[in-house]
């Protein structure tokens, strides 16, 4: 419970950094709006053929009478719809964070700078750094899916599908918003993806207190965009945090050496 109280503060303490650096905030506002454009446009092509895509996918109810081919296909576009509003949220992050990386990466380091030192980061040509993006935002999303797979079969279970996994969901997607948010901050410490999840699934409770909210607020219009830069601000400072910068701290992370990651299971 404290870890998840202590999340939830550090999107307060992002959210201010923001508001207090109004430069830096439009700054950060740049490559969310142009991500908000490309996505709306495929949020809206999905809500017009939903309908459509649910009755080539369950051909078996053709023969249904009412009500229950009607339930069953509307249950299959609340339940599409709805998983496809959970991947917009991770990959607009994920996109987000790929289309302005050196404008993230600029703001994360200046937050650091701000709180006392920045670590120097790893010395790599601008081709690799954005190589090395693309394969932990693979990475990272792929995990992402398959929760998203289980969690959308789950949804057809009685009482619990309504309930019990739209709960669960939000906190995976927290989850795996946090580490994607992480991500300037991870890199400069030189923690590769794998380190970096366990790293946060030893303070799991922290990871989801800090995204969860975040996934909640980016539901509301517009909110993501608003909220990006300050939201990569309480990622650096939980970074500081969690995985502070110091002598040997990249290759201890690398190789998965730390207190935190040896406690932890490689499950996820």
């Amino acid at each position: 419970m404290r870890d998840l109280v202590a999340g939830i503060r550090y999107v307060g303490r992002g959210v201010r950094w923001a508001a207090q650096h109004g430069r830096w905030w439009g700054f950060g506002l740049i490559p969310a709006l142009i991500a908000l454009v490309l996505y709306a446009g495929a949020m809206v092509a999905l809500v017009l053929g939903a309908g459509e895509f649910a009755a080539w996918a369950t051909p078996f109810a053709d023969g249904w009478g009412s009500p229950w081919q009607g339930l069953l296909r509307g249950v299959f576009v609340a339940l599409l719809l709805a998983g496809g509003l959970t991947l917009s949220v991770l990959t607009f992050t994920a996109v987000t964070l790929l289309i302005g990386d050196p404008f993230y990466e600029s703001l994360s380091e200046h937050v650091e700078e701000g709180e006392g030192g920045c670590p120097p980061g790893p010395d790599r040509p601008l081709w690799r750094e954005i190589g090395i993006a693309l394969r932990d935002m693979a990475h990272v999303l792929l995990r992402a899916a398959g929760f998203g797979v289980l969690l959308f079969l789950l949804g057809f279970l009685p009482v619990v599908g309504q309930t019990v996994v739209p709960a669960v969901g939000f906190c995976v997607s927290g989850f795996f918003l946090t580490v994607e948010l992480t991500t300037a901050a991870m890199q400069r410490r030189d923690v590769p993806v794998r380190a970096r999840l366990r790293l946060l699934r030893g303070r799991l409770g922290l990871a989801i207190g800090f995204g969860t909210p975040l996934v909640l607020l980016f539901l509301i219009p517009f909110a993501a965009v608003v909220l990006m830069p300050g939201a990569v601000a309480g990622a650096t400072l939980l970074v500081r945090d969690v995985a502070p910068a110091g002598p040997g701290a990249g290759p201890a992370a690398a190789d998965g050496a730390g207190p935190e990651e040896q406690a932890v299971p490689a499950s996820w």
